[in-house]
């Protein structure tokens, strides 16, 4: 009988967890946004009450070999050990790894959720027949993986290539040259807070139809619909959020030069409307080494990809703990 492996995302807008094949083929999928009163304890609840379900299902009992984790933030590779998450209070220092080995019985191993999103990428996706990759995800936050010889790069042990943490000029400012972090200008928490400041979206877009007038209402999703409207001002602002994330995405580039970029999360949802700026721009701004030697593809596996790359890690797990 094929084994079978659990695979969770813990995120800071939605929390999965799935049962699948060592390939990545999901057979079930719980998907659940909850509210987060209590930041991490109410994740840990809700796993405590839901990872059961599957694994204790009449189709998987005993099956299931190994789980992976993929979290939202940055922690010890080895150790499973939690550092922070950027959104949700609660996680720091926490042992994940070892909680849920204890509680579920099973081989774990915990790895940040953009690094699983890459790996669905690499054996899944767009990276299949690629030797040197780099993820990024826009959604919530922005992560970034790179793998160079199809071997992801974990840095000193906490992970590497953190797009989102890395650090461009900020043009929301007041003072010139001020910086900021990618995330600030480019992730979707980011554009909610700019486009909701009263005044800030031009009083003719057809944002301020869509949100009735209430900018406490504006969502990045009213963005992408009226930029695909034609809206003169959704359009400016997507071609200078997408400047920004290609600053971040050069030096990327000039320090690591891989062949491919994949761009998955909330926002790549939006497609060629944010991903065409994005490649024009990185093309224009990139090292003269880099340019015409690098393409930007959006993600295959989207709202998948997590889960999925989560579960093929378990499977690396498992057969490394079975001594295979």
């Amino acid at each position: 009988m094929e084994k079978l492996y659990l695979g969770i995302e813990i995120g800071a807008t939605k929390q999965q967890i799935a049962v699948g094949t060592g390939d990545g083929v999901l057979l079930k999928v719980i998907q659940e946004k909850i509210p987060l009163h209590r930041g991490a304890q109410d994740i840990l609840d809700w796993l405590t009450v839901k990872i059961p379900v599957l694994l204790e299902a009449d189709e998987f009992r005993g099956r299931v070999k190994a789980l992976s984790a993929g979290f939202g933030g940055p922690l010890e590779t080895a150790t499973g050990r939690i550092i922070s998450s950027i959104q949700v209070p609660g996680w720091e220092n926490f042992e994940l790894k070892n909680w849920l080995t204890k509680n579920f019985s099973l081989p774990a191993v915990v790895t940040n959720d953009t690094v699983t999103g890459g790996y669905a990428e690499l054996y899944l996706g767009c990276g299949k027949d690629e030797r040197n990759m780099f993820y990024t995800n826009i959604g919530s936050g922005i992560g970034g993986v790179l793998f160079i010889n199809r071997r992801y790069y974990d840095g000193s042990g906490c992970g590497a290539a953190y797009l989102g943490c890395s650090y461009i000029p900020d043009w929301t400012a007041d003072v010139p040259g001020m910086e900021c972090r990618v995330e600030k200008i480019c992730c979707g928490f980011g554009i909610s807070a700019r486009l909701q400041q009263p005044g800030y979206v031009s009083s003719d877009s057809v944002i301020m139809r869509m949100c009735g007038g209430d900018s406490l209402r504006i969502t990045p999703k009213m963005l992408e619909d009226a930029g695909n409207e034609g809206d003169a001002f959704a359009l400016a602002e997507i071609d200078r959020i997408a400047r920004s994330f290609s600053v971040g995405l050069c030096n990327v580039l000039t320090l690591t030069a891989p062949e491919l970029i994949v761009i998955g999360g909330g926002l790549a949802k939006m497609g060629d409307l944010l991903l065409n700026p994005i490649r024009r721009h990185t093309e224009q701004l990139a090292f003269v080494a880099n340019r015409g030697r690098f393409r930007i593809e959006k993600s295959r596996l989207l709202d998948d990809a997590v889960i999925c790359g989560a579960i093929i890690c378990a499977a690396k797990s498992g057969i490394r703990s079975a001594g295979a």
